[in-house]
């Protein structure tokens, strides 16, 4: 099958990039190449690309489409290994990073890569295949307790209690193995009515059991203030989410880094010592217009937030 994904606010994410020919960029989450491709056709022969991502299909990929340029690397990993992967590289400072945080078409519409919902296959939802926990091992080992809180912080679903007991109940009779039994076992815990009205029901389930098999709040927590740190001045970092989780952890990141300061705020002068990394560019995340939406429903819910490094500061 080939790697198909519909990149998401691509102009508005490469416009705000602010693309200098002759700069170095970095795109932490490759998928198609969509947003790579779009940068390398501003770059001069100075210019330089470096895309990561763990998944072996989309480094795959993009190689293929990408391989008429001749200054991009393409690396196999995780964008939290951003700063190591580059130093092995002699790179300690760029002009730009973009993240692009939803699961690529190609993920969802692989049956085996167990993300969907809407096909009966393994329950794997790895983004990078090399993991050892799978959504199955998730699925099958956590306590009821566990599942609840997973479903209920991850997935923001409010029918989370009934959910985990269901799971709990169904596996004491036998393990869960593929997405289409998990489904059946979702829809069982949600009142008819709500399933009538509502969107898929399991949906959100899904959405809670992915990001816990690929760690995907904690990764973006723990990488943002050192993504931040290896921009140049100038420099910008271009983010696109596509749930309130994600979006809630970059806007409350780029806020702390813009004003950093924790004295009360009675003092009449700043003596924590933290100078702000730079500015917000994004006060409202950039949304996708009606015309995107239409040619690509999965592009509803994205959000596209902006930073840029201040100069440095003594």
């Amino acid at each position: 099958m080939n790697f198909r994904h519909q990149t998401v606010l691509l102009k508005e994410t490469v416009d705000a990039l602010c693309v200098k020919p002759e700069g170095t960029y970095v795109d932490g989450t490759l998928g198609g190449g969509g947003h790579a491709e779009a940068v390398l056709q501003q770059l001069n022969d100075q210019g330089r690309l470096i895309g990561i991502d763990q998944d072996e299909a989309a480094i795959a990929a993009a190689g293929e489409r990408l391989k008429a340029f001749s200054n991009i690397t393409l690396i196999r990993d995780n964008y939290c290994n951003m700063k190591e992967a580059l130093n092995d590289l002699g790179i300690t400072g760029v002009n730009g990073i973009v993240l692009d945080l939803g699961v690529s078409s190609f993920q969802l519409d692989t049956p085996e890569r167990g993300f969907s919902y809407q096909t009966d296959a393994p329950l794997d939802m790895r983004m990078d295949q090399r993991g050892s926990i799978t959504a199955e091992d998730i699925v099958n080992g956590y306590s009821r307790e566990e599942l609840f809180r997973l479903i209920r912080d991850y997935g923001e679903d409010p029918f989370a209690a009934n959910i985990a007991k269901h799971i709990t109940e169904a596996r004491e009779r036998k393990p869960i193995k593929t997405t289409g039994e998990l489904v059946e076992i979702i829809k069982a815990a949600i009142p008819m009515k709500i399933r009538k009205k509502g969107g898929h029901p399991a949906k959100q389930t899904f959405q809670a059991i992915r990001i816990e098999c690929n760690r995907e709040l904690d990764v973006l927590k723990d990488s943002l203030d050192g993504m931040i740190d290896l921009l140049v001045p100038g420099g910008r970092i271009c983010i696109i989410t596509f749930h309130s989780l994600e979006d809630r952890i970059v806007k409350t990141t780029f806020k702390k880094n813009e004003n950093p300061c924790t004295c009360p705020s009675e003092f009449p002068v700043c003596v924590c010592g933290k100078r702000s990394k730079g500015k917000v560019i994004t006060r409202k995340p950039v949304l996708p217009d009606a015309e995107e939406i239409a040619v690509n429903p999965r592009s509803k819910s994205a959000k596209l937030r902006v930073f840029e490094r201040g100069e440095e500061q003594e």
